[in-house]
């Protein structure tokens, strides 16, 4: 398994403000696990990542981000209910401001700053302003897909996929996952052929990818296709 470094993200366009090689590769292992639905032992799984990464650097922004978006994403906690997660947030900010970050990281801080606030549309906003400039930055691309789901925002949903979609490249790591994100959004938005075609293309690349699994879950569903679809679930 090949984790970027600091260089590699560089390279790859989406700057990650620290020095830090090692708390770059438990960024990418703890996106990786959250972009492919999976909790990956061998990495010391989600939690295990995020620990060791604020141990690898605590002042990386970008470490706290995914740390605290993750947090917030999963809807069981808020900072008004949760003291240790309004004091996480509040050290994010404070070094956001002491730091000499990127836009796209600024825009990362704000973004889960709306979203803590309960300003959830705000945040998908500040989200989709990152994936104009930046659209592989799957960071924004999972936290601003999760919200308008919770939103119901099923167009939007697709969308802001679909615009990015285009620069997924074969080449690019994690590309065929979006290709299910993408297939959910046009289920939800009733393009069910489409849907299907694009999720089967992503599980001929990669069989675990739950995303896909779940758009033709429902497109079997929505067209009351039963027994293929229980065909399907048991392959």
């Amino acid at each position: 398994l090949y984790l970027f470094v600091v260089q590699a993200w560089q390279d790859a366009g989406l700057v990650l403000s620290t020095t830090s090689d090692e708390a770059c590769k438990l960024f990418d292992a703890a996106l990786m696990q959250y972009a492919t639905w999976t909790n990956n032992e061998s990495l010391g799984g989600i939690e295990g990542c995020l620990s060791k990464l604020k141990a690898a650097d605590p002042n990386f922004t970008m470490g706290h981000v995914i740390a605290n978006g993750l947090e917030l994403i999963g809807t069981g906690s808020s900072v008004r209910l949760n003291k240790e997660l309004d004091s996480a947030m509040r050290t994010m900010m404070m070094l956001s401001k002491s730091q000499p970050l990127t836009e796209r990281e600024k825009l990362h801080v704000s973004a889960l700053d709306m979203f803590a606030s309960g300003q959830l549309p705000k945040a998908c906003d500040l989200w989709e302003q990152i994936l104009q400039s930046h659209p592989t930055d799957l960071l924004a691309l999972k936290f601003s897909q999760d919200t308008y789901f919770y939103l119901g925002y099923h167009i939007q949903m697709r969308d802001s996929v679909a615009r990015v979609y285009p620069f997924w490249t074969p080449d690019i790591p994690l590309s065929s996952y979006v290709k299910g994100y993408y297939s959910f959004g046009l289920m939800e938005t009733n393009f069910f052929d489409r849907a299907e075609e694009l999720a089967r293309e992503a599980l001929a690349i990669n069989q675990t990818d739950a995303w896909s699994v779940h758009t033709i879950a429902h497109v079997n569903e929505m067209k009351a296709e039963v027994k293929k679809g229980l065909e399907f679930m048991k392959e």
